[in-house]
């Protein structure tokens, strides 16, 4: 064996060093998947295969990949995919990349659009239609899509998706056809509610994950938060103007019987509740928390619906 040849089990052992040395909280894990990424396994394909034997094209890629993360670059990024809600998404720094929290968003948007098709006979009526505004890399909708697939809705569920940035777009159009969706898709450039093209009528649900990160705060962020596209996170001084903006549209948008669900942050339930009322008077805010219980999806619906 090439003396500088290493096995997966040192390599491992090396990096996770070097990756706490430069302030990842999981190195470790960060290591693993880099590692698994190049090898084309999962980890507990390194797990079963300790001494294995990179070649030197693989261990020199590994080596690029740490160089990265020791920059403190997004393992995401570095990959080129998140994993979300059992999808796997293209990222790169034209888009946010998914968290784990917003995946509260596509649970609260699958039980709406369950509770309202299931039982409904909509043969020959139009299709219900779920608009993501600012869709980023697309994650949302695809998961949304895809879960409704899984589930064997067909095609009764169709999707907008836009935002205003056309390289966001871009990716989220990579995944969608990655995905197999695309027929099912339309997409659109705009800012906030003013895309082109324009929905043809009111749509059924609007899914928003939003920039509401406040102003102040994102420069603390994490070192990897700074390779994201700031305008996917900066919301202004509270964090909430960007969604402050599109309220005022959302009578228009949103057809009867249909909601809005937004992301927000932990801190922002009252805050947003208060900004609801002020601009819909005749809709309810109601605050849905994500798994670890932080308030996370406002959902808005006009009151008497």
């Amino acid at each position: 064996m090439d003396p500088g040849r290493q096995r997966v089990n040192e390599l491992l052992a090396d990096s996770t060093e070097r990756l706490e040395a430069s302030g990842s909280d999981t190195a470790r894990l960060d290591a693993e998947v880099l590692l698994a990424h190049v090898l084309g396994v999962d980890r507990s394909g390194l797990a079963a295969h300790p001494e294995a034997v990179l070649s030197t094209g693989q261990q020199e890629t590994y080596e690029s990949y740490v160089v990265r993360r020791e920059a403190g670059e997004p393992v995401a990024y570095i990959r080129g995919l998140k994993e979300f809600y059992g999808s796997a998404i293209s990222v790169d720094s034209r888009v946010l990349i998914p968290r784990p929290e917003t995946e509260a968003l596509v649970e609260l948007a699958l039980a709406r659009i369950a509770s309202v098709l299931t039982g409904t006979a909509r043969e020959g009526d139009e299709p219900y239609l779920v608009w993501d505004i600012g869709t980023g890399s697309g994650a949302v909708a695809v998961a949304i899509a895809s879960e409704l697939r899984r589930r064997r809705y067909g095609e009764v569920v169709r999707f907008l998706v836009s935002d205003v940035s056309p390289e966001a777009r871009d990716v989220a159009t990579l995944n969608v056809v990655a995905h197999g969706l695309a027929h099912l898709f339309t997409f659109a450039e705009g800012d906030l509610a003013d895309v082109v093209p324009a929905p043809q009528r009111p749509v059924d649900l609007v899914v928003a994950n939003l920039p509401y990160i406040p102003a102040a705060m994102v420069p603390e962020l994490p070192v990897a938060a700074s390779y994201e596209p700031v305008g996917a996170l900066d919301g202004g001084p509270d964090g909430l103007d960007v969604i402050r903006r599109l309220l005022p549209r959302v009578p228009e948008i949103v057809a009867p019987g249909g909601a809005v669900l937004l992301e927000i942050g932990g801190d922002q339930a009252e805050a947003m509740t208060a900004t609801a009322e002020t601009a819909l008077p005749a809709w309810t805010c109601t605050i849905h928390p994500d798994l670890s219980g932080s308030p996370r999806v406002a959902q808005l619906e006009r009151i008497g619906a």
